[in-house]
């Protein structure tokens, strides 16, 4: 019977130190201490696509991402501790999925772009990176114009979080 408790006592030990264990936060692991707030002006959009408000959209789901973030204040240039310029390099359209016959069903948006993040208290670079993130969607739908923006969309979301990730955690 002792054995038994002993057992059930080491396995909640074990359980309890695997949850506090697993639990931890890349939130602020990099960000200098004396980084408070970050400016993020409007993006430029060189990537020839043609695509109307590529640049204000990356820019204001980039912004909203540090926003819901909170471990920088988004802040004007003129009070901010840190700078994020971005220019959006690249959006292609590509098949993804070729069924049978050639048919391409569904086709893949990839956005890149490049992103320099100065302090600017001690004016110097902290990164100068590319990233690059994708969106699919189906050329089955009947609204392909719709399937397409959206597709758009969910690459500028992923590859904000993206940024947001680089610039908090240094991944």
């Amino acid at each position: 019977m002792e054995y038994i408790k002993l057992n059930i006592l080491f396995g909640l030990i074990i359980t309890a130190l695997a949850l506090t264990a697993c639990s931890y936060s890349f939130t602020g692991a990099s960000v200098p201490p004396h980084l408070q707030s970050i400016a993020i002006p409007i993006s430029q959009d060189r990537s020839g696509s043609g695509e109307a408000d590529l640049a204000e959209e990356f820019t204001n789901q980039l912004i909203q991402k540090f926003i819901d973030d909170n471990t920088l204040q988004v802040a004007e240039k003129g009070n901010a501790d840190a700078i994020l310029e971005c220019t959006v390099t690249s959006l292609s359209d590509a098949p993804n999925v070729v069924a049978g016959g050639e048919d391409v069903t569904q086709r893949r948006i990839t956005l890149g772009a490049k992103v320099l993040y100065r302090d600017l208290v001690e004016r110097k670079t902290i990164f100068d990176k590319t990233f690059s993130n994708f969106g699919d969607y189906s050329t089955n739908d009947g609204d392909l114009v719709t399937a397409r923006r959206t597709a758009i969309e969910d690459a500028v979301d992923k590859i904000s979080e993206d940024i947001l990730l680089g610039v908090v955690s240094n991944w």
